[in-house]
């Protein structure tokens, strides 16, 4: 028993210590991300502590200090009853900021995390043991306590009248020190392994939650209005969080997209977006489940704009309407390859009581399309939807092959200059998508073009680490527009 008690004590306390020692060696380590990111009911405390770099610098020294003390005074086995309490303290508080239940248990799971149960729990529940149980093992607590029974012995028998078991208690005393080689031997290989590979990647010291800087932001993302509703100029775009990659030739691509971007990734990444300015995303219809779930668990209240198809098949060929509406979609629109397809077919009219029916359902009705000739057709025959959803690129990149009228994955935007004509006239809201032609084009270039030939918006598919980074260039791009035109109509 007492052999176990010192294993267990020594092993939690080389990993508080170590914990402890790989922060405080890391240039600039902050508890900052890990305080922002916090979840639970308690996320609030959390982020007030992050909020100023006063109490933020406190709680860094704090932090290191404690993992470090708890973790040396549990190794060598002094104090180790109320370093126990310490460290079931520390634990609680990491614990309750990213808690294994409710949304946390999905956005922060990781190895060893299961519901309610993680490591930390264990790792509670271990020092809570070694904090009220009588026996603490070998350790300096043990030399201490020998002291004190040689000097009671002393005091109340007369040292000619006994003869204490000399190599007995140097035998104990011996034991009660083996903590110190074992701590020697597992610092010198930590340094080693530090000085030759650098930190460990695994620590707690370089494990960081959304790393992305929302400090480096360069002020709010300026917004428009869709009818009641205030959106982003900056939309996020759904074809990276759906799987839609537009890879052209490289077929794996779609895979790596969903491979990347699991459940967790997604929530992870739309979180990010509305703390960093942007409000609203643009899906397309089979991402509807997965937004209803993250608006569910979250309270997120961004604004979901959904692209529908036409259920030829159906007895109601707009049941994909009712289907949003049940899942809380803000707005809806006719996805544009299905507008293409009504238009070439010459059925505008099932364009026209698409729009007629969304508006039933008191909804932003939006109508998008990649050919511009569809826009035109659609507003002949009197069709004016609350906004349009238009592909907007220029053909400058290396890339291109507009080899043949039609589109293709490639070519998005078949005739900008037609395009330009068509938003130049219109007089409701345009988004801008396809604005990067699926990455061919990079985004200051992109984001210029189509804001200054008169989008009120634009839709861009962004991964996480593009964010900041993206919605940057957007607020750049509208701070300095000179040669765009059309007024704003959002």
């Amino acid at each position: 028993m007492k052999l176990f008690i010192t294993i267990l004590r020594i092993a939690i306390g080389w990993h508080f210590l170590y914990e402890g020692l790989i922060k405080l060696v890391t240039p600039d380590w902050t508890s900052g991300d890990y305080l922002n990111s916090a979840r639970g009911f308690l996320s609030g405390f959390f982020h007030w502590l992050a909020a100023s770099p006063v109490r933020l610098e406190v709680v860094d020294v704090m932090n290191m200090a404690g993992l470090v003390l708890v973790g040396l005074s549990l190794f060598v086995g002094l104090l180790s009853r109320w370093s126990s309490l310490c460290g079931v303290f520390l634990l609680v508080l990491y614990y309750f900021a990213h808690p294994p239940f409710g949304i946390s248990l999905l956005l922060d799971a990781h190895d060893g995390s299961v519901f309610v149960v993680d490591k930390l729990f264990v790792e509670m529940a271990a020092l809570g043991l070694l904090a009220f149980c009588k026996e603490k093992g070998y350790g300096l607590d043990g030399l201490v306590r020998i002291g004190k029974k040689k000097t009671i012995v002393d005091a109340v028998v007369p040292p000619q009248e006994i003869t204490l078991p000399e190599t007995k208690t140097r035998r104990e005393a011996l034991k009660n020190l083996i903590s110190l080689p074992v701590l020697g031997c597992l610092g010198w290989g930590a340094y080693r392994s530090n000085k030759a590979y650098g930190i460990d990647v695994m620590s707690g010291a370089t494990v960081q939650i959304n790393r992305v800087a929302l400090s480096e932001l360069k002020g709010e993302l300026p917004k428009g209005k869709l009818g009641d509703h205030r959106i982003s100029r900056l939309v996020m775009g759904g074809n990276l969080i759906g799987g839609w990659s537009h890879g052209r030739d490289l077929r794996y691509t779609d895979q790596l997209f969903k491979a990347y971007n699991t459940e967790k990734k997604i929530f992870d990444t739309l979180m990010l977006c509305e703390q960093a300015g942007i409000n609203t995303i643009n899906i397309g219809f089979p991402t509807i489940a997965v937004m209803a779930k993250y608006k569910k668990l979250t309270g997120s209240k961004i604004n979901v704009i959904t692209q529908i198809a036409i259920s030829e098949n159906s007895e109601d060929m707009f049941d994909n309407v009712t289907t949003a509406v049940d899942n809380g979609i803000d707005i809806i629109q006719l996805n544009g390859e299905w507008t293409d397809k009504l238009v070439r077919e010459n059925r505008i009219h099932i364009i026209a009581g698409l729009m007629e029916r969304i508006r039933r359902e008191s909804c932003i009705a939006g109508l998008g399309a990649h050919d511009v000739n569809s826009l035109f057709a659609c507003e002949e025959y009197g069709i004016v939807p609350d906004y349009f959803m238009k592909t907007m690129h220029h053909h400058n990149y290396w890339s291109v092959r507009n080899h043949s009228n039609t589109f293709h994955d490639n070519v998005f935007c078949l005739n900008p200059d037609r395009t330009i004509e068509f938003v130049n006239r219109t007089k409701v809201p345009v988004m801008g998508f396809k604005v990067l032609a699926a990455g061919a084009i990079e985004p200051k270039d992109g984001f210029h073009w189509a804001f200054e030939n008169g989008a009120d918006f634009i839709c861009v598919g962004m991964f996480d680490f593009q964010v900041v980074d993206d919605i940057n260039i957007c607020i750049d791009t509208l701070r300095n527009l000179e040669n765009r035109k059309r007024e704003w109509f959002a």
